[in-house]
This record gives structure tokens, C-alpha cells and sequence, in this order.
């Protein structure tokens, strides 16, 4: 009982921050293999994705009742993340995913220094970048982002946030919005895996989706009430997070 409201906590604050801007997989994760270490790895991951879906889903319902979201737009290219979040848990099966460590290392060092560098990037909609074919444009954003999110996982919300910002002109706000609907549709795609190949903890993973979904309606309402400005720096701490996580990862273990 004391684990999982260990758990529990972590969860919340997971629910919090991966509703603002993303990488709450970065806490839970890491405290779900530190309580069960002799446990399959898998079913600690499905258990983490229901956990994850839960908390998702709240953000998502708290978001879309305050801020405009392009659904037309949203909703197919989450139906491509959610085929590309299953392709890429597949091909795991393949290829060992820690071979994208140096590769995604240095994406989020060029992501941070651009968001640094740029003061005013995300905190106002600007439709000089948006392009002309924003609907396959953001689908096309989503089956990349999906596989990598099934595949390897790391950043995929900030990612996703980053390239609504700059490809597509959204300001930090709305892409926390439309972000938790594709990240809704990754983590929906393996779950799905996972369920089907009973690898979820439902005694663990159930209170700790009830914990992931209170954070996830605080996180949104901190992101709604505080705006571009808030999200910004919450994404800038998130990937300086995944930067040191993922750098620990290559130089310190195997």
C-alpha cells in the first residue's frame, strides 16, 4: 500500500507537468522501475500508460473547454499519430531503441537554444509560418512524432509542442492544447498493445490514474490561467530535464 501511494504522488505530479508541457513520463517512469525493479519492464510501461491516458484524457476535456482547438485539423492528424504510436511499439520489437540517445540528445540541445534565444517565440499566434497545407502538415508532424513515441518515447509532447509553435504558428497555449489530443491518440495506441498483451498492473495502475488525472485538470488550469508566457518556461525546464536524463542515460549506463 505504501508503494503505490508512493506512486500515487508521483503520478500526480507526472499528470501535472505533462499537462503544461509535456515529459511527465520523465518522473514516472523512472519511479515505477525504482519501486518494482524485478518486474517485467513491459508491464511497468503499460502500467505507466494507463496511468498516463487517464490524466491525458482530463488535460485534454479541460483544455478543449477554454481553448479553441482546430479540431478539422487536430482529430485526423490524431488518428495518424495514434497508427504511428502502434507502428513504432512495434518496431521495438526490431530495433533497440537506446541507438536514438546521441540523435534525440542533440534535438532537444537545438530545441532549448531556439526557445531561449527567440523571447518572444509561442507567445502570440503568428500566421507568417503557418503553412497552406497546414492539415497534411500537422498529420505529417504526428505520424513522426507517433512512431518516435511508441518507439522510444522521451520528449514526444515537447516535441509535438515545439513543432506547432514553430512550423505552424500557434502560440504556446493553443499547441498545450492540441498537443494533449495527439499525445491522447500515441498513448491510446499502446495501451492498446499493452492490454492486448496483458502487460498492466490494473491494482497499481488504477490509483495511480486516479492521482494522473487530478494533476493533469491542475496542470491545465495553471496552463489556461497563466497562458503562453507560463507554458514556455515549463517546456524549457521539461526539455533541460530530458537533456540531463537522456545525457545520464548515454555517458553512465550501458
Amino acid at each position: 500500500m505504501i508503494d503505490v501511494l508512493v506512486l500515487c504522488v508521483f503520478a500526480f505530479f507526472g499528470g501535472l507537468v505533462d499537462a503544461v508541457a509535456g515529459g511527465g513520463g520523465l518522473l514516472l517512469v523512472p519511479a515505477l522501475f525504482a519501486v518494482y525493479p524485478s518486474a517485467p519492464p513491459a508491464l511497468l510501461l503499460g502500467t505507466n500508460k494507463l496511468s498516463a491516458i487517464a490524466g491525458t484524457t482530463f488535460a485534454t476535456l479541460r483544455y478543449a473547454w477554454s481553448v479553441p482547438i482546430r479540431w478539422r485539423t487536430i482529430l485526423p492528424a490524431a488518428l495518424v499519430a495514434c497508427g504511428g504510436g502502434l507502428a513504432g511499439a512495434k518496431a521495438v520489437t526490431l530495433i533497440e531503441p537506446t541507438v536514438l540517445r546521441p540523435l534525440i540528445l542533440v534535438m532537444l540541445g537545438a530545441v532549448a537554444i531556439y526557445t531561449l534565444v527567440r523571447q518572444n517565440f509561442g507567445s502570440a499566434p503568428d500566421g507568417r509560418v503557418r503553412l497552406k497545407i497546414e492539415g497534411p502538415g500537422v498529420a505529417v508532424l504526428a505520424a513522426v512524432i507517433g512512431f518516435y513515441d511508441g518507439f522510444f518515447g522521451p520528449g514526444a509532447g515537447s516535441f509535438f509542442l515545439f513543432g506547432l509553435v514553430r512550423l505552424f504558428g500557434y502560440d504556446f497555449l493553443a499547441a498545450a492544447a492540441a498537443t494533449k489530443v495527439l499525445n491522447l491518440a500515441t498513448n491510446f495506441g499502446a495501451l492498446m498493445l499493452f492490454v492486448a498483451s496483458d502487460n498492466v498492473l490494473y491494482a497499481v495502475g488504477l490509483p495511480m490514474a486516479a492521482s494522473s488525472i487530478a494533476g493533469g485538470l491542475l496542470g491545465a488550469q495553471l496552463a489556461v490561467r497563466q497562458g503562453s508566457r507560463f507554458i514556455r518556461w515549463m517546456f524549457l525546464l521539461v526539455v533541460a530535464a530530458l537533456i540531463v536524463k537522456l545525457a545520464y542515460d548515454l555517458l553512465l549506463r550501458p
